[in-house]
């Protein structure tokens, strides 16, 4: 096994928090709603038939990325817990490639308040046995130019947006 492969590997969980001027209420539209979705991060919609436990979720790809040989849904996954506007757990099932379509993982939102209008949003992405989605999914900078982002250049375009209402690009 590589060095690389089993860097990869070791990673079970990643942890994101970012603190945002805004209410959980609207951090919470901003994950949720497709109207909010399709304005920062990869620019797809949203798609919930439930915040039910096994209701199902659709992210899919903007016009953009399906030009570029992108399935319509890129990722699918299901509701395990939803409490609006402050938790939100699902599975986490990528479909852009074939590799990374054997892993699911897991996604938790938090999303915490301080009555002062700041709102601290933590993602926690369990990765445990799936590599590709770690690495895909936990870009740096130094490598998101180079085809994507991952969670930081989201969590980074979500702030930004509901700040200042312009997303990053």
């Amino acid at each position: 096994m590589s060095t690389q492969t089993q860097a990869e590997t070791a990673v079970t969980t990643q942890v994101y928090r970012v603190y945002i001027k805004a209410s959980p209420e609207a951090i919470w539209d901003a994950i949720t709603k497709p109207e909010w979705t399709k304005r920062y991060g990869y620019r797809g919609e949203v798609e919930f038939d439930s915040f039910e436990p096994g209701g199902n979720i659709r992210f899919l790809a903007p016009p953009e990325m399906r030009e570029m040989g992108m399935p319509e849904v890129v990722v699918d996954g299901e509701v395990v817990e939803a409490d609006p506007p402050r938790r939100l757990v699902q599975t986490w099932h990528p479909l852009w490639s074939e590799e990374i379509a054997a892993e699911t993982t897991r996604v938790t939102y938090d999303i915490e308040d301080d009555d002062a209008g700041v709102t601290r949003l933590t993602v926690t992405h369990e990765v445990e046995g799936a590599p590709i989605t770690a690495a895909q999914v936990g870009l740096t900078q130094a490598r998101m130019f180079e085809g994507g982002g991952g969670w930081p250049m989201i969590l980074s375009d979500l702030k930004t947006l509901l700040e200042t209402g312009s997303a990053l690009t």
